[in-house]
């Protein structure tokens, strides 16, 4: 069980996969007002910056599940280089179908909603790991503007312009599902560019180091293509935030 590998490739040097920056991961555990042994499930944890860097500052406990036994790894080499292995746990797996036995604080799925069938599946798989009172967390992609044309939602690497919504309408598509929106966080600019440019170091590294692999011309095209891509389409169309929800 793994993600495609090409992804192991791109993302093998973040420590945080998706646009957030440690300051907003930071600014994210401060706005929930985290208390010592809250309990939280991340599914889809990736490399476990959020929980690893939430159990050194806030004494959480927690527990992450991750299709990628590299970024799986790799949380686990972070919580202990931070000592907090004894507060989390991270466990190679599906998170498709992942509930925790004892019902935790905060449940949740930043940036990978994918693993729910999308928003309002993996709003109802994370429900179930929820104590009452407790808070669902949400990390998606939204339109800054609707695109014009097919291209511009193919640059974005989008199916469709139904794929994301706008912000206003994604924070009320919440509320239809019976949720309050009680906090936000949105990834900036800089964050943007942190999580996409860091591929392409990545990726030029990784040929230098690879140029036989079987997939060291997809890593090459990628590598050409893709810093055009971003500054002309998703870095000015896309935007990113974490949504903290509670039950109507």
């Amino acid at each position: 069980m793994d993600i495609p590998r090409i992804f192991n490739i791109t993302e093998s040097d973040h420590r945080i996969h998706n646009p957030f920056t440690a300051d907003k991961l930071a600014t994210l555990g401060a706005v929930l007002r985290l208390q010592p042994e809250t309990r939280v499930l991340d599914l889809g944890s990736g490399s476990g910056e959020m929980l690893c860097t939430w159990a050194r500052d806030y004494a959480i406990t927690g527990i992450g599940i991750d299709m990628s036994q590299l970024f799986s790894e790799q949380a686990k080499q972070r919580a202990e280089e931070l000592g907090v292995l004894g507060q989390v746990q991270f466990i190679h797996g599906d998170a498709a179908d992942y509930v925790v036995d004892e019902k935790v604080d905060v449940a949740a799925c930043v940036g990978a909603t994918w693993v729910g069938g999308g928003v309002a599946g993996t709003i109802a798989l994370l429900a179930k790991s929820l104590r009452p009172g407790g808070i669902i967390l949400i990390g998606e992609p939204y339109w800054l503007r609707l695109p014009a044309t097919e291209g511009i939602v193919e640059g974005c690497l989008a199916q469709s312009v139904s794929d994301y919504l706008l912000l206003p309408e994604l924070i009320a598509s919440f509320g239809d599902l019976g949720y309050d929106v009680v906090q936000m966080v949105l990834a900036d600019q800089e964050g943007w560019d942190r999580y996409e440019a860091a591929k392409w170091l990545t990726m030029r590294r990784w040929l230098e180091a690879n140029p036989g692999d079987d997939l060291a011309e997809e890593v090459r095209t990628r590598l050409t293509l893709e810093p055009k891509r971003y500054a002309t389409y998703s870095r000015e169309y896309l935007g990113w935030g974490v949504f903290a929800l509670m039950a109507r």
